[in-house]
C-alpha cells in the first residue's frame, strides 16, 4: 500500500495501479469518486486520494446513500416553467455514461438550461423523481415474479404519478471474476461456497435488486455468502476490487467489465435500461427536447459506437 501522502501520480500510474484504463480514471475523477487537481496545466493525483480509493473497493463498506444525500449538485432545482426556460435546472439521474453524453448535447441544444448529472442508483433515482429532486429518472430493476424489467418498480415508487418510461439501451449483467475464473463461478448458488468473497453493490442499486431477487428464488440468505454485507457504490470499484485480487466476484455490466484489466466477464443476463419522467412534463419543451435527443438516430449511433449496449429500441415510449 501507498504510504508517502506528499508525492501524486499521473492518470496514466494511477491506471496501472487500479488496472483500469486512463480514460476511467478521468470518469473517476469526473464522478467525484477520486480526487484530482491541476499542477500547472497537468492533471495530478494525490498517493494518499488513491490509497483512500483503494481502500473503500478493498477494506471499508462504502456509505448506501439515500434518495436525497446522493445528488451531486449545489445548486436547488428550479420546478419546471412551461413559460420560462431560463435559470432552471435540469437534473438526470442515473450512473450509466450515456447519461453523461446526453446531458452533454442537451447543454449544448438548451445553452439557458443547466443540466445537472446525480450518479444515483435506480431505486434512489425513482425516489428522487417521486420526491421532486430529479427531472429525469433511470432504472434497471429485475422483478423476479414477472421476469420483467423496471415497470412494477415504477408503478409502487411513483403511486398516484402518471409516467412515461423511455426506452434506452439494453445491457449484459454479469459476475466479474479474477482471470480464468479460478473459482469457476457460473450461478448465484456458487456464490454460496465457502471459498468464495464477494463484494455487493450498495442497497437500492440495480444490481444489489438483482442478486437479493436471485438469492430470494434460492430460499436462501444474503448473510450465507461471503462479503455480501460489503458493499461499494460503484461499478468501477466492484471491477477493480475483484482485479486486484481484494474479492472473487462481483457484480456489473459488461460495459464496465471492458475497462478494467485482470478480469474475466461471466454473463447473467440482459438488462433493459429505461429513462423514467412524469407524464405531466411531457409537453415541457425540455422534456421534449429530451425526448427528441433520445429519438434520434445521431445519437443512437454516438451510443452504438461505444460497444456494449443494444440500441435497437431507443426512444421507444410507455406510459405507465
Amino acid at each position: 500500500m501507498i504510504d508517502d501522502a506528499n508525492e501524486t501520480y499521473t492518470p496514466q500510474e494511477v491506471a496501472e495501479i487500479l488496472k483500469i484504463t486512463k480514460n476511467t480514471v478521468y470518469e473517476l475523477i469526473k464522478r467525484n469518486e477520486l480526487k484530482g487537481f491541476k499542477a500547472g496545466k497537468k492533471l495530478r493525483i494525490n498517493k494518499k486520494d488513491v490509497n483512500e480509493y483503494l481502500n473503500r473497493g478493498i477494506s471499508a463498506p462504502e456509505k448506501v446513500m439515500t434518495h436525497s444525500d446522493d445528488l451531486l449538485f449545489s445548486h436547488p432545482v428550479t420546478p419546471s416553467g412551461k413559460n420560462n426556460l431560463n435559470n432552471r435546472t435540469f437534473v438526470i439521474a442515473g450512473q450509466d455514461m450515456i447519461l453523461d453524453i446526453l446531458a452533454g448535447n442537451l447543454q449544448k441544444r438548451l445553452p439557458e438550461i443547466k443540466f445537472v448529472r446525480s450518479y444515483s442508483g435506480s431505486y434512489n433515482a425513482l425516489m428522487g423523481l417521486y420526491f421532486n429532486e430529479v427531472q429525469a429518472a433511470t432504472a434497471h430493476l429485475w422483478d423476479a415474479e414477472t421476469n420483467e424489467y423496471n415497470f412494477s418498480y415504477i408503478k409502487k415508487l411513483l403511486p398516484g404519478i402518471p409516467a412515461v418510461v423511455i426506452h434506452i439501451a439494453v445491457r449484459t449483467v454479469g459476475f466479474y471474476v479474477q482471470k480464468g475464473n479460478p473459482k469457476n463461478i457460473q450461478s448465484f448458488k456458487d456464490l454460496f461456497s465457502p471459498d468464495v468473497t464477494m463484494i455487493n453493490r450498495e442497497k437500492g442499486s440495480s444490481i444489489r435488486v438483482l442478486l437479493d431477487e436471485s438469492i430470494k428464488q434460492l430460499k436462501r440468505s444474503g448473510n450465507e455468502i461471503n462479503g455480501y454485507n460489503r458493499e461499494s457504490t460503484s461499478h468501477l470499484v466492484v471491477a477493480g476490487t475483484v482485479s486486484r485480487g481484494g474479492a472473487d466476484v462481483g457484480i456489473g455490466n459488461e460495459k464496465t467489465s471492458q475497462k478494467v484489466n485482470g478480469i474475466d466477464f461471466i454473463p447473467i443476463q440482459k438488462e433493459q435500461y429505461d429513462m423514467v419522467i412524469r407524464y405531466d412534463d411531457l409537453e415541457d419543451p425540455v422534456f421534449r427536447s429530451l425526448i427528441a435527443e433520445l429519438q434520434s438516430p445521431a445519437f443512437r449511433n454516438e451510443i452504438e459506437a461505444l460497444g456494449g449496449y443494444d440500441c435497437s429500441s431507443m426512444g421507444q415510449i410507455t406510459v405507465v
